[in-house]
């Protein structure tokens, strides 16, 4: 998923998103020590999503934290 995307998702859907993708990461690590990946590179990119997400919600408690002190 895009930042661009991310962006356009409301907070809340990018909280819902953040946990999903952090569950999904988190089974992928039991995967991989329990078995096969189907795709070595999918942890990588659910921690890149992680990371944007993260991101994304940051820019926005920064900018409200902004407009309040201002």
């Amino acid at each position: 998923m895009k930042a661009r995307e991310l962006r356009e998702m409301s907070t809340e859907q990018l909280e819902a998103l953040l946990r999903e993708t952090s569950e999904a990461l988190f089974r992928l690590r039991i995967q991989k020590q329990t078995e096969r990946l189907a795709s070595p590179m999918e942890p990588r990119m659910k921690r890149r999503l992680i990371a944007r997400i993260k991101t994304i919600l940051n820019e926005r408690a920064r900018a409200e934290a902004q407009k309040q002190g201002a």
